[in-house]
Formats: C-alpha cells, sequence, structure tokens
C-alpha cells in the first residue's frame, strides 16, 4: 500500500492551505542551469575547452530533468509559464510538446512496460521484435545493458522518435507539426549562440554535450521499469546517488510515480519519513545505488527486449479493431492492436 503522506504538498502550500503560486527552489535551478550554461560557453569555451564540455554536458542533463519536472505542472500553475522555463532546447532533441504528450501517457502505471501503451517501455512485443533485421534484434539487446544504453541508447532513442514523428507530421497531425515548429523556433536560439556566440563546431556540440547529457540521463533511465504481474512492481527506488541533484530526485523513482505533482525537492523526505512502507509497495525492486545496478549489468542485458507477456501475434477476429497508436521516445512506434474483446 502507498504511504498516505501529504508532505510533498505540504511543500507547496502557504498559511493559507492554498498551493503555492511559484516554487522558488525550481526558478532558482533553472537560472543556474542556463547561467551555468551560458558561462561554459562563453567564458570557459575560449581557455578551457575540456572543462567547458563537461560542464556543457551536465547542464544538458540537467536542463531534461528541469524538462520533466516542468511538465508535472511545475513551477507555477500556469502552463505556458512553466514551458517558458524550458522553451531554449539546449539538449537540441526533444521538442518540450512531444516529450510532454507522450510521458503523460507513460505515467498510466497500470500500463507500464507495455511496449503497445507505455511509449517509454523498451521492451517489445514478440511479433514486432522478430520482424526487426538481425542487426537490429542485436542492437536492442546491447542496449539492454548499462554501458550499451549509456553510449548507444540516445542514438537508438532519438533515431526512432525523428522517423516516427516525421512520418506522423507527413500525415497530417498537426499537434506534432506545431510541437516541431516551436522546437524549431528554440533551435533557431541556441544553434547560432553555440555556433557564434560559444565559437564552437556544432558537430562538437552534438557528439559530446548533447550525447552524453543524454546519457547520464540514460543512467536514471536504464533500470526505472521492469515487468511485474503487479504494477506496483514495475517502478525502481534507487536509495542513494551522487547524481540525484541532477536527476531532481527521480532516483526515488517509484515515490514520483505514486505522488506525480510533488515537487522535486520534496521526493526525498517523503521517501525518508516512510521508507519502509515505500519499499514493501514497490514489491522491493530497489537498489542502494547505480553502482550496484552498474556492476551488475554493465556489460549483462537486465531485461529481455521481448516483453514477457507480449510473446503471441494478436488474432484478426471479429473483435479486431485498431486503437490509438503508441508512440515510442524509444525507437520506433508501435503498430495498431487489437482492442479488448466485447464482453458476453
Amino acid at each position: 500500500m502507498v504511504p498516505a503522506s501529504g508532505e510533498g504538498m505540504a511543500r507547496r502550500r502557504g498559511r493559507t492551505g492554498r498551493a503555492a503560486a511559484v516554487e522558488w527552489p525550481t526558478v532558482l535551478l533553472a537560472a543556474v542551469c542556463y547561467g551555468a550554461w551560458l558561462a561554459a560557453g562563453l567564458l570557459l569555451w575560449p581557455s578551457y575547452p575540456v572543462l567547458a564540455l563537461v560542464l556543457l554536458t551536465f547542464t544538458v542533463a540537467l536542463q531534461s530533468s528541469l524538462t520533466h519536472e516542468v511538465l508535472h505542472g511545475h513551477p507555477t500553475r500556469n502552463a505556458l509559464v512553466n514551458e517558458a522555463f524550458v522553451c531554449l532546447p539546449i539538449g537540441l532533441v526533444w521538442p518540450y510538446r512531444r516529450f510532454k504528450t507522450l510521458h503523460l501517457r507513460h505515467h498510466a502505471d497500470e500500463r507500464l512496460t507495455d511496449p503497445l501503451d507505455d511509449p517509454e517501455s523498451y521492451y517489445k512485443a514478440l511479433w514486432m521484435h522478430e520482424a526487426l533485421p538481425g542487426w537490429m534484434q542485436t542492437l536492442l539487446k546491447v542496449n539492454n545493458t548499462m554501458a550499451g544504453r549509456f553510449f548507444l541508447g540516445p542514438w537508438l532513442s532519438m533515431i526512432g522518435f525523428f522517423i516516427d514523428d516525421f512520418r506522423q507530421a507527413a500525415a497530417g497531425d498537426k499537434a506534432i507539426r506545431k510541437a516541431w515548429l516551436l522546437h524549431g523556433i528554440g533551435l533557431a536560439i541556441v544553434l547560432p549562440l553555440v555556433a557564434y556566440g560559444f565559437g564552437m563546431p556544432l558537430w562538437l556540440y552534438v557528439l559530446v554535450p548533447m550525447w552524453f547529457g543524454q546519457s547520464l540521463i540514460a543512467i536514471r533511465t536504464f533500470a526505472e521499469h521492469q515487468w511485474s504481474e503487479h504494477p506496483e512492481g514495475r517502478t525502481i527506488i534507487v536509495e542513494r546517488s551522487p547524481l540525484s541533484l541532477l536527476f531532481l530526485n527521480n532516483n526515488l523513482h517509484f515515490v514520483h510515480h505514486k505522488k506525480p505533482t510533488v515537487a522535486w525537492y520534496s521526493l526525498p523526505k517523503l521517501f525518508r519519513d516512510d521508507r519502509e512502507a515505500w519499499l514493501k509497495a514497490n514489491n522491493g525492486y530497489a537498489y542502494a545505488n547505480y553502482f550496484a545496478l552498474l556492476k551488475a549489468y554493465a556489460f549483462k542485458a537486465k531485461e529481455p527486449v521481448v516483453h514477457p507477456v507480449l510473446r503471441r501475434q494478436p488474432e484478426h477476429g471479429r473483435a479486431f479493431k485498431p486503437r490509438v497508436r503508441a508512440r515510442s521516445v524509444t525507437g520506433a512506434g508501435t503498430a495498431p492492436v487489437p482492442a479488448e474483446p466485447p464482453k458476453e
């Protein structure tokens, strides 16, 4: 049973009991993130290029975590104001509105890990996997190791996502077109600033800050979810990590899934106040730190590529009716799948 603590929401409330209008720790963190990004490019890059690349990589990762925080309704009550906090895509890849749409769909816990319904699942249905060429099957197997996810994962995610979104946009999806238009406006600011303001080659920015910024986030997402017959057992808790601030405490991922509106800075206390209950609630799917995951799965696949349940080809009978496609941020989109058969 999930602990029934209101601590996180209490942090957002003032004396009147109403939710705080502005979560200032998140505002400050956003200012620090963009300030560090500018300082690294404008001040450090000319004299200390290696240090600049390292700092840029960490700011790209932090901005990704801030984007996740923002799409959950932080740091203000206004969605457009919140979006403005992450409108400059210094990570280059993910249009904010696309990430928001897909990630909020991912929060349907009863569908977690289902490759047909969870757009962040790394599993494949058997018939989908068998339709892939052998080299792609091999890449997906490598991607399920921690080293593979760190180095290869960002590119698999990006390429599959770009192809799928291009197809949908070409087919007339106006929401996706608008998301990419807004993203393009942001890139029209970021790319010239990198190339002419920083004086950094764009290819280098892509190969270091963009790539490895996503790789740092892949440390967190590598084992966030696993298949379990019980939805509560599908989401991890990593109790401690020096990267917690970079991840905005989403190493406590089960706590976030159960309390998705709680601000990042309230998650640790929420967990500490009822640690045993949280660990019991998620069926003990927990690790002390990310080093324990690295030790166990650096070069060993943690999960099979094929989803343990979705192994059969769907039967196209009289009850077949295509359902809305689930779009993926971990590779190619999924095919239409049959609706539930009518109940007698």
